[in-house]
This record gives structure tokens, sequence and C-alpha cells, in this order.
């Protein structure tokens, strides 16, 4: 295989390998040509689906080769993470696997099912500032003080890289025109394009953010790191307002493209994969799709995919957003 990009920060080598570290329960996800959404969006559609799992998201890959990586090196160190949901249950889970302890920080408004999950799962869970940014500040300010371990999720490349072994699974079957991932803290776009611009050069990696939630896609068509004050979006796994500055780095050379979509036309991409694929997707997780039926004729008769990459939804938003 030739590296495009060799001093990347991401190792091909390490994507490749990192299969044999992570939880099986994590790997050789479904992916299928869903014939109803290819006959809506004008597009061959392949949907992988990163839900059939423990945790019903995409995190437990990265997160399960992080931990395996620092406990092959010895590290002892407190680990602290801030999370959404996604990414902290994901930790507990690989934690717990190699019973190492685990803190995760989230805001006052975090989502209550992935916060009870990820006490289920071990961790102790702190409710500290009113977004995510400023719960991740709180977990900076404790393991400043503590002298613990800040993982941030996008900052270990070992995360990037694990995330990036869905590339690899992807690009087994074919090499695709497009594909487009939903952007939070970017481990899960870095990591696929780093495999994928290597195997497959002229396949376009294309990044979604929330409209309301742009900082990501702002920093990375720029030179330096756009911070917002606020991020107003129902898509809590991409609402980044302060990017992780390693993250865009690595996105720059690889991705091709970023979009912003509307909560609007999350909301309405959830319900179309729901009538026409049968399956459940948070709003982050139906970003993809919701850029491709923004711009139908942007992906017209090409070979596309997307990852839907989670659906942890409390009963009150099943029944909200999907009537069910």
């Amino acid at each position: 295989m030739n590296d495009p990009i060799p001093q990347h920060r991401l190792s091909l080598e390490t994507i490749a390998a990192a299969p044999a570290s992570i939880d099986p329960v994590f790997l050789q996800t479904p992916q299928f040509e869903s014939a109803g959404l290819s006959e809506t969006l004008g597009c061959r559609l392949t949907l992988k689906v990163e839900t059939a799992n423990p945790i019903r998201s995409f995190k437990g890959r990265g997160a399960g080769y992080f931990i395996d990586a620092i406990g092959k090196r010895g590290e002892q160190r407190q680990l602290v993470c801030a999370s959404t949901g996604n990414f902290g249950q994901a930790m507990a889970f690989a934690c717990r696997a190699h019973e190492r302890g685990l803190i995760v920080f989230a805001d006052t408004s975090a989502n209550e099912l992935k916060m009870n999950r990820i006490r289920e799962l071990g961790a102790e869970v702190r409710l500290e500032g009113a977004d995510f940014d400023e719960a991740k500040e709180a977990a900076r300010q404790f393991c400043a003080e503590r002298e613990a371990w800040m993982i941030e999720d996008g900052r270990e490349p070992e995360i990037s890289e694990g995330a990036g072994t869905i590339g690899v699974e992807l690009t087994r079957r074919r090499n695709y025109d497009a594909i487009v991932l939903p952007v939070g803290n970017g481990a899960l776009i870095s990591g696929v394009a780093r495999w994928v611009k290597a195997v497959s050069p002229l396949t376009r990696v294309i990044g979604v953010s929330a409209a309301g939630a742009d900082a990501m896609a702002e920093s990375w068509r720029s030179s330096g790191i756009v911070e917002r004050p606020g991020a107003e979006t129902i898509a809590e796994g991409i609402a980044v307002r302060v990017p992780v500055p390693e993250a865009v780095d690595d996105m720059r050379p690889i991705v091709d493209e970023m979009v912003l979509v509307s909560d609007e036309q999350m909301l309405a991409a959830m319900r179309t994969i729901h009538r026409l694929a049968g399956q459940v997707a948070e709003p982050a997780a139906a970003a993809g799709i919701a850029a491709i039926a923004a711009e139908p004729d942007k992906f017209a008769a090409l070979d596309v995919a997307t990852v839907l990459t989670g659906n942890n939804l409390t009963e009150a938003q099943l029944d909200r957003w999907l009537g069910a």
C-alpha cells in the first residue's frame, strides 16, 4: 500500500493491526446497500451500521484500542474523560474489561440514558457545566489538581486509529465515489479518511457538522482553530464548540469537504432511515444521510457510503422524533 501522507500523525500500519486489540463485538459490523434509501436519494447508498453492540455506537473501537495500548505501555494514572455519552460509554466498557478506573465528566443536561449506562459499566459520572465544553474544562481542572490523565476523543491518536478500522472494513468490499461521515471531535473521520485515502485516493471523504455547531467545519476551512460561544443543536454527538487542535490537523490533508446540516434535516433523515432501512439513528448518526438528501445532485448516480454511528435515544426522544 502506498502511503500518500507518510508524515501523518495516524499510522496505516497501526490501523491495520488495531482489530487484534479491539473486542470483536465491535468489529465486522453490518454494511449493506439499502435499496429504499438508494432509490430515494438517487445514488447507490451503502449503510454501515455501528449500533449493534453493547454500547450502541462505533466508539468502542477507538476506546478499546486505546485502553489496550496504554495497558501494554504500563500506564497507571487515573483516567478521566468528558463525554456527551457515547465516548464515555465506550471508555467505561473498555476500562471495565481491563479493570481500570474511570471518571467521566458530562454537563448537567446530559442524556440521562447515556449517563446511567456509563454508571452501569462501572465508571463514576460527574455532572458539571452547562455544555460539553464546560464539562471538559471541569475535567481538565480535576486532572490538573489530581495529576490524573485527561483523555480526549480526537487528541489521542490510538482512538482515531481504532475508529479507522471502519474504513478498513468499508473498503474491503469495494471502493466508493464518496464516504460521508458525521464530525464530532474528529476521530471517526480522521481514522477512516486516513485509510481510505491510501487505498482509494479518488474517494471523496466528506464531513458533516451541525449548522448550530460549526466549529469543526470552520476550523477545517481556516488556518487555525475557530471556537464558538455555544453549540445549538439536538445532535449532542457532534455539538462541539471548542475543537481539539490535533484532530483538526489530522483532518486537513485527508478530508475533501465539510458541509453543514440543520436539526430539521437530521430529524428528517432519522425518519427516512427508520422508514426505509429499518434502523434507529440518533441525530448525529443521521447527519450523513441528511447531507446527501440536502444536495442530491452532488451525489446523483454515485456509489456512496455513510455510517450510522449511534442510536442511544431515550424513550421520550424516540416518541418525539420517531413516533416509536
